[in-house]
């Protein structure tokens, strides 16, 4: 008898990790699709540094377990090139993610194409219910802020840690991560959804955190200059709809 394709809800049930992220519980009944996502274009063979950066990002990680979800009112001066016509003069085309479960914090995943590795994955202190009920109201806009320091030699986007701005308003961190093998899974399952939102259904007797949700969109990414960098979020239709743009900013 031939095996039954996978579908969503054979995804094996979730607990979370400290970040939200989705954590599969051991079982012997799990059932994990094959990752067949390809390289990304832009991946470069591992340097040396390439070791520092992990521990450095597992020790941010590890600090950023303790923080709590904030919103204090803050104040940060919002600016931005304009869509026209659905496009972002100078942009170059990616794909991104929003997914997570609906009361942890959400995960943004940035990639070349649906089939491709994630290049970018983040973690924000912004919970993934409320960050998709904001974008179904109107504009959303995120600035990721981190200190500028002299001879400064990395990519903006490779910084680990960000003070986050949603609307104007301080809410805490963003992190950046290497993907886990449960975020390869998410990604797997969505590489043929080239945008659009749902959720991806988890088996009854789970962590009890519900269904993971998702949306997908194609972003315009603009370099500004070393310090400055942005990703808006194409709406297919025009200009109706969710729209949502982060800027990443060393000042």
């Amino acid at each position: 008898m031939a095996t039954p394709p996978l579908t969503p809800r054979m995804l094996t049930p979730t607990t979370q990790s400290p970040l939200g992220s989705p954590r599969a519980k051991k079982s012997t009944a799990t059932v994990m699709p094959e990752i067949t996502l390809e390289q990304p274009s832009s991946k470069t063979n591992k340097s040396p540094a390439g070791s520092k950066s992990t521990k450095l990002f597992r020790r941010v990680r590890s600090a950023f377990r303790s923080l709590p979800i904030m919103s204090p009112m803050c104040k940060l001066p919002m600016g931005g090139t304009r869509l026209h016509e659905n496009h972002v003069h100078g942009g170059t085309r990616v794909t991104g993610t929003l997914f997570g479960y609906r009361k942890t914090r959400v995960n943004l995943a940035v990639q070349e194409n649906p089939r491709s590795l994630p290049i970018l994955l983040l973690e924000l202190a912004i919970p993934t219910g409320k960050l998709l009920q904001d974008l179904g109201v109107g504009l959303v806009r995120i600035a990721l802020e981190c200190e500028k320091k002299p001879s400064e030699k990395t990519k903006i986007v490779d910084e680990p840690i960000w003070a986050l701005y949603c609307n104007g308003k301080k809410s805490g961190y963003g992190v950046k991560r290497e993907a886990t093998e449960e975020d390869l899974v998410v990604m797997q399952m969505l590489h043929a959804v080239s945008m659009g939102a749902g959720v991806l259904p988890v088996t009854s007797g789970g962590g009890g955190e519900g269904d993971l949700t998702y949306m997908r969109a194609h972003f315009e990414r603009v370099i500004g200059s070393r310090d400055s960098e942005t990703y808006y979020m194409m709406n297919p239709d025009g200009n109706s709809g969710p729209e949502l743009s982060i800027f990443f900013v060393r000042v």
